[in-house]
C-alpha cells in the first residue's frame, strides 16, 4: 500500500472551507477550456486537478466552454475536448458554455454602466494602449471617460444592435488609471465583432472579453473554487472587483503552476503552426503533446493520471522532464500490455536439422508480470524463421550473447540453436543464417543441460504477417525549443519518426485494436494506429523499453 501523500495547498484551502462551513460545505469546480484547439498534456493536469478535487471532497465539476471569441472557435474542438475529458476517466455535472450567459453578462454590463463604473470608448486600440501608461507611470483618462450614464447606455445598446463596425467602439470598466496593476487601468469589457458564433449564430455582434466573462460565469454557476494557472494572478483583483461591484455570488480564484514539459511546445498557437505548416500529420499526430496525440500513440488514461499525480500541485513554475511521463506509461504498460514478437529488420534463419514442412505449436504467456500470465497464445514454429539483423554478427566481440559463427542462443519460447554458417549476397550483406537446434532444449521442458546467456525473438516465415511500424521519438531535439534563438521549428527532431514498411509480426496481432497496448519483446511498447486497416496493419511505438535520452 502506497504511503499517503500530504495535502497540496489547494486541498488545504478546501479542507479549511469545509471545516468553517463556507459555501454550505459544498465543492463545485469547473474546467473551462476555450474551444480553439485540441487539449494538450498541460490541460490534462488541470482536468485531473479540477475533477479530482471535486471527487475527493464529494463535490462536482462543470465542463464550461469559454466560447467568447467566435473567430477562432469551432464545434470540432468542442467535440474533441469532450472526448478527451471522458477518455481521461472523468464525467462532468453540467456541460455549459459562456455563450449560455451572454444575455446575463450583457445585463451585468448595463448594471455597471448605470452605476457609473463603465463607459463606451471610441479610442483606437493604439490610443487605449497609450492611455494605460506604463508599469511605472500612471495612465491618462480617455476623452470619453466622463460620458454621461445615459449616453453610455444608449451607445452600448447601439453597439449590440450592430450600428457600428468592428473596432469602432469598446466598453471599458472605470476603475483606477493609477493602479500598479495594469489590468485595473480601465480594462476593456466588450468589443464589437461581426462574426458568426458556433452556438449563438448571428444574434450577437458584441462579445465580452475573457476577464468580464470568466468570473461572472463562475459566479452564475456558483463555483466555489475557481482554479487557474499562475499567469492569472494579476487578473484576480479584477475578477474580484467585478463580482464585488455586481454584488453576485462570491466565487474565488486560486492559482497553481501550469505544466511545462521539455522537448515539446505547449502553446496552442505554436501547435497550430506545426499542424497548418505540415510538420506533423495533424492535432492527433502521435508526436504531439495533445491528449488525442498521446492516445493515438498508445498512452493510457491511467498513465497520464499517474503522471499528473506525481508532478503534484505547486505555486512555482518549473519544467517537468518528459522522461517522467515516459516512466509512467512504461510502469502502466508493463502491468497491462500483452507480450508479442515482431521482427523489424529481418534476416532469415534456417534450422538445417529441423524437419522440412513441419510446424510445431509453442505456447507464450500474454503477460508474465501478472499471476497466471493473463492466459496465452499459440505460436507456430518452423524450420525457417525471421530474426533481427542486429542479433547476428560475422565477427562478434566478447560478451556478444547473440548469434555469430559457433555461438549459441535461445529462441524465445522455443529451442537453443547454434550458428553453423551464413550466406552473403554479392554486396556482402548477410541473407541467411544457418543453425542447428538442440531438440532436448525446448522451453519449459529443457533437459539438455546447456546454459546460454542470450535469448532472441523470431517469427516463423510461413506464418509471418506484415505490418507497417512507426517508431516515434521526441518531436524536438532541444529541451526548450520555444526559448531558443530563432524560429522554434528550426529545432524539430529530424528523427522523430522512422517508418518501417514491412515488419514481420505474429499472426495473433492481426486481431489487435487501437488503444490496446502490446510489448514487442525487446523492442518497446506499441499500439495499433487508428488508421490501420485489415489490409494494411499499422503499429505506433508508444515508448521504448528503456530511456534512450538519459543525460550523460
Amino acid at each position: 500500500m502506497s504511503e499517503e501523500r500530504s495535502l497540496n495547498f489547494i486541498e488545504e484551502i478546501v479542507e479549511e472551507d469545509l471545516r468553517t462551513g463556507k459555501h454550505n460545505r459544498r465543492v463545485l469546480t469547473r474546467f473551462p477550456p476555450e474551444p480553439n484547439g485540441y487539449l494538450h498534456i498541460g490541460h490534462a493536469k488541470s482536468i485531473c486537478l479540477n475533477f479530482g478535487l471535486a471527487q475527493k471532497y464529494g463535490g462536482a465539476t462543470n465542463l464550461r466552454f469559454d466560447d467568447t471569441n467566435p473567430v477562432t472557435e469551432d464545434t470540432e474542438y468542442v467535440e474533441s475536448i469532450k472526448e478527451d475529458v471522458r477518455w481521461l476517466g472523468f464525467n462532468w455535472a453540467n456541460e455549459l458554455y459562456a455563450s449560455d450567459y451572454f444575455d446575463i453578462i450583457y445585463s451585468f454590463a448595463l448594471t455597471l454602466i448605470r452605476k457609473g463604473l463603465a463607459y463606451v470608448d471610441d479610442s483606437t486600440p493604439e490610443e487605449i494602449a497609450a492611455q494605460k501608461g506604463t508599469p511605472t507611470e500612471p495612465g491618462t483618462p480617455s476623452p470619453y471617460r466622463d460620458r454621461s450614464i445615459e449616453e453610455n447606455v444608449q451607445l452600448f445598446e447601439e453597439m449590440k444592435d450592430g450600428k457600428y463596425p468592428d473596432g469602432a467602439k469598446v466598453l471599458r470598466a472605470k476603475i483606477d488609471l493609477a493602479s500598479p496593476n495594469m489590468h485595473m487601468r480601465d480594462p476593456i469589457m466588450y468589443r464589437i465583432k461581426h462574426a458568426h458564433h458556433h452556438r449563438t449564430g448571428d444574434k450577437w455582434c458584441i462579445y465580452p472579453m475573457y476577464d468580464f466573462a470568466h468570473g461572472q460565469s463562475d459566479s452564475i454557476e456558483e463555483i466555489t473554487h475557481s482554479l487557474c494557472t499562475l499567469e492569472f494572478i494579476p487578473h484576480r483583483p479584477l475578477y474580484e472587483w467585478f463580482i464585488e461591484q455586481l454584488e453576485i455570488f462570491p466565487s474565488r480564484q486560486y492559482e497553481f503552476a501550469r505544466l511545462n514539459l521539455n522537448y515539446t511546445v505547449m502553446s496552442k498557437r505554436k501547435l497550430l503552426q506545426l499542424v497548418n505548416e505540415g510538420h506533423v500529420e495533424g492535432w492527433d499526430d502521435p508526436r504531439m503533446p495533445t491528449i488525442s496525440g498521446l492516445r493515438r500513440r498508445g498512452y493510457t488514461p491511467a498513465a497520464i493520471r499517474d503522471f499528473c499525480e506525481r508532478i503534484g500541485v505547486a505555486k512555482r513554475e518549473n519544467i517537468i522532464d518528459v522522461s517522467l511521463l515516459e516512466f509512467c506509461i512504461r510502469e502502466d504498460l508493463n502491468k497491462t500490455a500483452w507480450r508479442r514478437m515482431a521482427v523489424l529488420d529481418p534476416v532469415k534463419l534456417v534450422i538445417t536439422n529441423y524437419p522440412e514442412g513441419q510446424t510445431e505449436t509453442l505456447h507464450g504467456e500474454n503477460n508474465p508480470e501478472v499471476e497466471g500470465g493473463e492466459g496465452g497464445r499459440d505460436i507456430p514454429f518452423s524450420r525457417e524463421l525471421y530474426i533481427e539483423r542486429e542479433d547476428f554478427m560475422e565477427v562478434p566481440p566478447k560478451k556478444f550473447f547473440r548469434l555469430g559463427p559457433g555461438l549459441m542462443v535461445r529462441l524465445k519460447h522455443a529451442y537453443i540453436v547454434k550458428c553453423e554458417d551464413f550466406v552473403k549476397d554479392e554486396a556482402g550483406n548477410v541473407t541467411e543464417i544457418q543453425c542447428t537446434y538442440i531438440p532436448e532444449s525446448k522451453s519449459g521442458q529443457d533437459t539438455s543441460g546447456i546454459n546460454v546467456k542470450g535469448t532472441i525473438h523470431w517469427i516463423s516465415v510461413p506464418h509471418a504477417k506484415t505490418a507497417e511500424v512507426r517508431l516515434y521519438d521526441r518531436l524536438f531535439r532541444v529541451e526548450d525549443p520555444a526559448n531558443e534563438d530563432g524560429d522554434f521549428k528550426e529545432y524539430l527532431n529530424p528523427d522523430s519518426l522512422q517508418i518501417i514498411q514491412n515488419a514481420y509480426i505474429e499472426d495473433d496481432l492481426t486481431t489487435a485494436v487501437p488503444g490496446k497496448g502490446y510489448q514487442f519483446i525487446r523492442k518497446g511498447y506499441f499500439t495499433l494506429d487508428k488508421h490501420s486497416t485489415p489490409e494494411k496493419l499499422v503499429f505506433n511505438r508508444t515508448v521504448t523499453l528503456k530511456d534512450g535520452w538519459v543525460k550523460k
